[in-house]
């Protein structure tokens, strides 16, 4: 496959469950009657516990699942989940789509989104932990694959970037899936590079700590400007096809797109022109596919203003370094109050000394308000970066704390998950 398009006619139908082998419709119903007993019981959608099961019934379930969906996958370290919902509202322009919107995005997570999926079902846009990208590339078949971007993250579990991008790059080789990758990121770039078809989209990269070292050769990288090349070997940024610039979306043709978005901030703004990128592999046009995209408001939670004890929350959701520069972009000025919450558990990854590569600084003139099972490692590095701030053990004191107006609240992925619950949780006594 070349020249940046997907076939749109010729696909096999989509296989109905009622075709599938005896032991993967029992897989499936299995997954669905156990996602349901977890719903029950209060333990969350299901989809993962569901997932794991019916992998283990049939563990060719999540190729079989794919044989008909023309599927993209979409990975990186920050922006999976807000890239696939803005892509799969701007699929939807060409038919039914089914997805893994709220970012179960493991194996078992993708197998029983896609056991959830109608027969009329067309486009899968499936959101892919880094770690197991390659792989389920190698059981969906995909179309396209998008690269976002690649940055530390999980330090106790995940492996180094440098790392990872060459197991991306191993694992692309030789695909006919179309990549569309961000050209700002040496690291992406470099996975890429070994694919058979790129589509290259300039959607910056704010957090450059992770790519200062060319991947081909060791080399220093070099950053003038929006550029960026080794000093020691031929290893340099590509020419993008779509690009960012400001407010704007730049497409293949030169036209200029106005973004007009919901969902605040540069990043978004990014996520946006990278699925706009992938729609248009689809024949859906720039226009159409900015036109859904902009009724987005927000995603798994994350951007949602909510009422809890008579005051507005502003709910923000920042996982590593590069999560937390991109989020304090998005609050609003001093002396707004600020909340931040971090938590170690599995899902979070349990080294926190990630929380030092975060300028801090730049929260300076907000009343401060820390919470979280790791609340006293993050008031030790609010206090060396020379910040007044004040800790509580639960959402409750620190709301009350705040002075007036809106309260911004940044948390990492399970104290982000626990303070929804908690507000929920208030709405419904």
């Amino acid at each position: 496959m070349s020249g940046n398009s997907v076939p749109g006619q010729g696909a096999a139908p989509r296989r109905s469950p009622e075709a599938l082998p005896p032991r993967s419709k029992l897989a499936i119903t299995a997954s669905r009657v156990t996602a349901a007993i977890s719903r029950r019981a209060g333990k969350g959608s299901g989809s993962v516990i569901g997932g794991k099961l019916a992998l283990r019934l049939a563990p060719d379930l999540l190729a079989q699942l794919s044989v008909g969906l023309q599927v993209v996958l979409i990975s990186g370290t920050n922006g999976k989940t807000t890239t696939t919902r803005l892509v799969a509202e701007a699929m939807r322009a060409a038919g039914p789509v089914v997805s893994n919107a709220l970012g179960a995005n493991m194996p078992a997570g993708i197998t029983s989104a896609l056991a959830g999926a109608g027969d009329e079902a067309r486009y899968g846009v499936i959101e892919v932990d880094e770690k197991y990208l390659a792989g389920v590339a190698r059981d969906s078949d995909p179309v396209a694959i998008a690269l976002l971007n690649l940055s530390r993250d999980q330090l106790d579990r995940a492996a180094e970037t440098r790392m990872l991008a060459e197991k991306w790059r191993e694992g692309l080789r030789g695909r006919d899936a179309i990549v569309v990758a961000n050209a700002d990121d040496p690291l992406i770039v470099w996975a890429a590079s070994s694919s058979k078809d790129v589509l290259w989209v300039a959607a910056g990269q704010t957090w450059q700590e992770d790519s200062w070292s060319c991947p081909q050769c060791g080399g220093v990288m070099q950053r003038p400007g929006d550029d960026w090349f080794c000093s020691q070997c031929d290893f340099r940024r590509p020419s993008p096809t779509w690009s960012l610039a400001g407010d704007q979306m730049v497409d293949p043709d030169g036209r200029i797109w106005p973004l007009h978005l919901q969902l605040p901030g540069r990043a978004n703004r990014a996520n946006a022109v990278t699925a706009a990128a992938i729609a248009s592999l689809f024949g859906v046009p720039v226009e159409a596919a900015l036109e859904r995209m902009k009724h987005v408001t927000a995603v798994a939670g994350r951007y949602d203003v909510v009422d809890y004890m008579g005051r507005k929350l502003r709910l923000l959701l920042a996982k590593n370094p590069a999560g937390w520069v991109e989020t304090f972009s998005l609050i609003n000025p001093p002396p707004t109050p600020v909340i931040l919450s971090v938590n170690a558990l599995d899902a979070d990854g349990k080294d926190t000394s990630w929380i030092w590569d975060v300028d801090f600084t730049q929260l300076a003139g907000r009343p401060l308000f820390v919470l979280g099972q790791r609340r006293l490692d993050l008031a030790v590095r609010l206090e060396v970066a020379g910040l007044q701030f004040q800790v509580f053990e639960t959402a409750a004191q620190a709301v009350a704390a705040c002075p007036p107006g809106q309260i911004e609240v940044i948390a990492n992925y399970t104290a982000f998950q626990q303070l929804r619950k908690t507000i929920k949780e208030a709405a419904q006594a």
